[in-house]
């Protein structure tokens, strides 16, 4: 049965009540081995899928190439470290957006400057900062939905009426990826300002 725009929007907003981050108190104190590391960030991040039946967040492949492309600091004699899985997490939410190589140019000063870094600041601590901004974001994203949603029902009235409920659909999508699109330039354009200034 074909769903409802109003029935696609609650389901929109059930997934927007869910994003919720791993938080660093979750992580096991303890040094793991990738078996260990899979389980523990597929299990956390289940939600996040499209596909939970055929889709991982992480594979053993995915871990092996960041390392060997020095996206992620190599493991300490195949375990990894709680700084390991907060990196991981950080890879897996910028590579939903940027290139393997623009996400490559964020995390490299993050690497080189806090990875296994002293206590009094470390890895954890802009993980917890950078996080806590986007549960503040929440409540905007709700809002910002809800106002595309309003918009794109308001379009396409004058379309022959079985059409109407498709295109108003496509008209949601458009103006939810015209947001992304905008966002990933400007990501960009902050990513190439990294760029230039470690040259």
């Amino acid at each position: 049965m074909k769903k409802s725009m109003d029935q696609l929007l609650a389901e929109i907003m059930e997934k927007v009540d869910q994003l919720t981050y791993v938080r660093p108190e979750e992580i096991p104190s303890v040094d793991l081995y990738m078996d260990q590391v899979l389980t523990f960030i597929n299990e956390r991040m289940v939600h996040l899928i499209r596909s939970p039946k055929e889709d991982k967040i992480l594979t053993k492949t995915m871990v092996n190439n960041y390392t060997k492309s020095e996206l992620l600091p190599a493991p300490n004699k195949k375990k990894y470290s709680k700084d390991h899985i907060l990196f991981l997490l950080l890879i897996y939410y910028f590579k939903g957006v940027l290139s393997i190589s623009d996400t490559g140019t964020i995390l490299e000063k993050i690497s080189s400057d806090y990875f296994n870094a002293k206590p009094d600041f470390d890895l954890e601590d802009i993980y917890k900062e950078v996080f806590s901004l986007e549960e503040r974001q929440i409540e905007i994203l709700r809002k910002d939905i809800l106002d595309k949603f309003q918009i794109a029902e308001e379009t396409f009235q004058d379309a022959p009426e079985e059409g109407q409920e498709y295109l108003k659909t496509f008209s949601f999508i458009c103006l939810l990826c015209f947001d992304v699109y905008v966002k990933k330039m400007l990501i960009e354009k902050l990513v190439d300002g990294i760029s230039d200034t470690e040259k």
